[in-house]
């Protein structure tokens, strides 16, 4: 059938007069086999071949047209497949062409085999990124596929997602161990250690570690001036650069420095002048206190008024 049908009616060979004499067949049933197979070959499966006539044209249509059938639902199969699967994301289905016989069984299981194929990387991104999404970063993306390894652009995606989560798991754990360090254990000068990282988390980063260092420093100067103010040492102030309320505790305290610094300048000198110089009648004069301050003020100025008063009656 494969070999007469081209060189049929159309060429007028020799062949054709054989089958349409010898074979016993009408040229008109030969042009009927033909137009089927023309349609055929342009991907038309809607023709079919009268097969209501007896002997082997009888036979060659309904073979015919069973392989046509085959073909159109193969091609329903995939167009099916191909809508639901590719563009309606519907990852389940299948082709099913109908008879797994042959070639037909083989090239349905290696379409759906294909399919599986194409859809298990993406299935097992997504698990890897939908747990990053709730916060768990031990989920990778599996490198093999039943035990065949991943080749090609889809190892490059699966080795993407995987490094990914493992550079968003060693900034987080930095970053933890960081602010635990500095803000619950109370360590300064940690730094925030994330290799090979980039844009957005190469920032983050950075922010971190300029957060912890500037910090620390600000913490560090305010327990100098502070230690220094408890030894005795009044010649300190915080030197730090802040702002905000950082910068309202610095003022806060440096006013503190300077008000005790005033305060005990001033106590000695008049402590100085009335007990080792002999000048009566000095003040300590220290403005801008208030409280404990301004009473401890008030107490050495009215001791030396009366110490002045005393003397002064005595003499």
């Amino acid at each position: 059938m494969t070999e007469g049908s081209p060189a049929g009616p159309a060429n007028g060979s020799p062949g054709d007069a054989v089958l349409a004499n010898g074979g016993g067949h009408s040229e008109a049933e030969l042009r009927d086999l033909l137009h089927a197979l023309q349609a055929m070959r342009v991907g038309d499966f809607s023709v079919r071949m009268a097969s209501d006539r007896d002997g082997i044209h009888g036979k060659i249509a309904d073979v015919f047209n069973e392989i046509v059938a085959a073909n159109q639902r193969m091609a329903q199969q995939l167009e099916r497949v191909g809508q639901l699967v590719g563009r309606e994301g519907k990852t389940r289905h299948r082709v099913r062409f109908g008879v797994t016989s042959g070639a037909w069984g083989e090239m349905e299981t290696s379409v759906n085999t294909l399919v599986d194929d194409l859809l298990w990387p993406t299935t097992e991104v997504t698990r890897a990124i939908a747990a990053v999404a709730q916060g768990n970063l031990l989920q990778t993306v599996r490198l093999d596929v039943d035990g065949r390894p991943l080749q090609g652009e889809f190892l490059q995606s699966a080795n993407i997602v995987n490094t990914m989560i493992k550079q968003l798991n060693v900034f987080t754990s930095e970053v933890t161990r960081v602010a635990r360090e500095v803000g619950t254990e109370g360590k300064l000068g940690g730094q925030a250690q994330v290799r090979e990282v980039t844009g957005v988390w190469k920032d983050l980063t950075e922010s971190v570690n300029s957060m912890a260092s500037n910090l620390t420093a600000q913490v560090r100067n305010i327990a100098e001036v502070t230690i220094a103010v408890a030894n005795g040492d009044l010649s300190k102030k915080i030197t730090v650069d802040v702002r905000g309320e950082i910068l309202q505790l610095k003022d806060t305290i440096n006013t503190m420095v300077d008000q005790l610094s005033s305060f005990a300048s001033e106590v000695t000198r008049v402590a100085r002048e009335v007990g080792t110089d002999g000048k009566l009648g000095g003040q300590a004069i220290v403005p801008g206190v208030a409280g404990t301050w301004k009473d401890l003020t008030d107490s050495v100025n009215a001791m030396c008024g009366n110490l002045t008063d005393q003397v002064r009656n005595i003499a």
